[in-house]
């Protein structure tokens, strides 16, 4: 059972929110606090696995409140509870960027309180599942160092004949038959690497801090475009790219219609709107979908990465970053069919293995990196195979 705290000034929100989390299956609400202050001591009182913090409180707001509770609680997974405003974008952020672990918005334009207790029902308690059964899970133990795996398995596979490990929280499993078979490696290009004309990212929760370290490691003066659908709503996309632009070397926008991809820019993929894109003579524009949402997203992952690789096929550079659910897989198999290389996150330094674990699962992933190195790893990249490119 999943134990959470609801942490909100308002009775009427502490109400909704019990109500919505009292017959989720595994869920089980130990408490209520009405500001930060508050919930620092139930926190230490009660233990729970799971806090939905609101923002504005008195005594001590939700941003202030996760910063004092990431001095003692370092892991426990907090989810705040946003308006859909500008206002509360920002403020969302904040505390994302002060250790926040995910968010959810507070319903509106809804005609009832019935429909307001399913909208946050659907919402928070697939997060709730996700991030605090990872919590309750106790971490596997290091494995003994011994010889690498044998050539053409994937990270994480058994050797032939040998079980192997059990699949992680989100990632696809094996039929019930017996193992899937380990998929060989991607077929690396003869000679040196190919050219790299665009990096193409994905990731969902946990991903705004991702993002950010991943940004952060990549210079001004990156010789390709940027790509990036986060799993985001209207507004909150635009104030994160703004974030974004003014605390990494980048240039970082939000993708509007019609915008032509330039090296050394960022374009993030709007709040209900999927990525796509189009060749105008020598140029790629950006160009924004409504078509239905897939994964129960727009954007979607696997809707960006299926364009990039119709335009430009083995000279995308891919990478899967911490997420719920398995958006993205679909699209890295277009893209490893087209002769694309894929990055993805390793679990350890995921807030949620689902998305990458599931690219891992599939076999789809030529490399498995903590978050520290998954910028290193794509400018590397990036200047390998354009240097080669210019040699030839």
């Amino acid at each position: 059972m999943i134990s959470v705290l609801v942490v909100d000034d308002s009775v009427v929100v502490r109400r909704l929110i019990v109500d919505a989390l009292g017959d989720a299956p595994g869920i089980q609400v130990v408490g209520t606090a009405a500001n930060g202050l508050l919930a620092q001591a139930k926190i230490d009182q009660l233990k729970p696995d799971v806090v939905t913090m609101d923002i504005e409180m008195p005594q001590m707001d939700g941003i202030e409140a996760v910063r004092e509770l990431r001095k003692r609680h370092a892991a426990l997974p907090v989810i705040m509870f946003s308006t859909l405003s500008a206002a509360g974008a920002s403020a969302t952020l904040e505390a994302l960027a002060a250790g926040a672990t995910d968010y959810v918005t507070k319903p509106s334009n809804v005609g009832s309180v019935k429909e307001s207790i399913q909208a946050v029902r659907d919402q928070l308690v697939p997060k709730i599942q996700a991030l605090g059964g990872r919590r309750r899970t106790p971490p596997p133990s290091a494995p003994p160092r011994g010889p690498a795996p044998a050539a053409g398995l994937r990270p994480g596979a058994a050797a032939p004949g040998r079980p192997g490990p059990p699949p992680p929280p989100g990632a696809a499993r094996p039929p019930a038959s017996g193992p899937a078979p380990a998929r060989p490696a991607a077929a690396r290009r003869s000679g040196p690497q190919g050219r790299i004309d665009i990096l193409a990212i994905g990731s969902s929760t946990g991903g705004p801090d991702a993002l950010t370290k991943v940004l952060l490691g990549l210079p001004a003066d990156l010789a390709v475009p940027v790509v990036i659908t986060q799993h985001m709503p209207p507004v909150f996309t635009k104030m994160f790219a703004e974030r974004l632009d003014r605390s990494t070397p980048l240039k970082v926008v939000e993708a509007g219609d019609g915008m032509e991809l330039t090296a050394g820019t960022v374009y993030i993929a709007p709040g209900d709107r999927h990525l796509v894109f189009n060749r105008r003579g020598t140029a790629t524009l950006t160009q924004l979908s409504n078509a239905p949402q897939e994964n129960s997203c727009r954007p979607a992952v696997d809707v960006m990465f299926r364009s990039v690789a119709a335009l430009y096929g083995g000279t995308a550079f891919a990478a899967v970053l911490t997420g719920m659910g398995q958006d993205g897989r679909g699209g890295a198999k277009v893209l490893r069919d087209a002769g694309c290389e894929i990055l993805a996150q390793d679990e350890a330094s995921s807030v949620v293995w689902g998305m990458p674990g599931a690219v891992v699962g599939a076999g789809l992933a030529d490399e498995v990196l903590p978050l520290d190195r998954i910028a290193g790893a794509l400018l590397n990249r990036v200047r390998v195979g354009r240097s080669a490119a210019v040699a030839r």
